[in-house]
């Protein structure tokens, strides 16, 4: 059975003066929003682990750095997904990173995306569709000032 945990991915890459964040686009069948990169813990993996994985499965990117921010929500179990969860489960926990992509790396996207775009700060925001992951997002680009003050 699948553990009741997500992650997800806000990668990041500098282009000249600003940062870009990286989206992708899901196949039709799967619902055509754009989202980071997202997945499953699987066994007794980390969510460190599991970001790391999920980052190279979905776009072939191994980032320079990634941290994990300080935000996480929930979200209800749809029906479709409930045989892979023990009986019981209700929501879904995804744990919320920011992955730093060096140079001009473009992605390798899965089967499970047909598009990919790297946008700014502001253009990210105007395609996500889901308010928590609008609020990832935004908490990604928190973490990013702040980490640049710190440099």
């Amino acid at each position: 059975m699948r553990q009741p945990f997500q992650v997800l991915i806000h990668p990041v890459r500098i282009d000249g003066t600003k940062w870009e964040y990286l989206l992708l686009r899901r196949i039709a069948s799967r619902g055509g929003f754009w989202q980071g990169i997202t997945g499953g813990v699987e066994g007794d993996e980390s969510f460190m682990e599991a970001a790391t994985r999920e980052l190279f499965e979905e776009a072939g990117i191994v980032p320079s750095k990634i941290e994990q921010i300080e935000y996480s929500y929930s979200f209800p179990m749809q029906d479709e997904w409930r045989s892979i969860y023990d009986a019981g489960v209700e929501n879904i926990v995804e744990h919320v990173f920011i992955a730093f992509v060096d140079g001009q790396k473009e992605p390798t996207i899965s089967w499970e995306h047909d598009k990919w775009n790297w946008c700014s700060y502001n253009q990210a925001l105007e395609l996500l569709t889901w308010p928590n992951n609008i609020e990832a997002l935004k908490c990604c680009d928190s973490f990013l000032r702040a980490w640049l003050d710190i440099r």
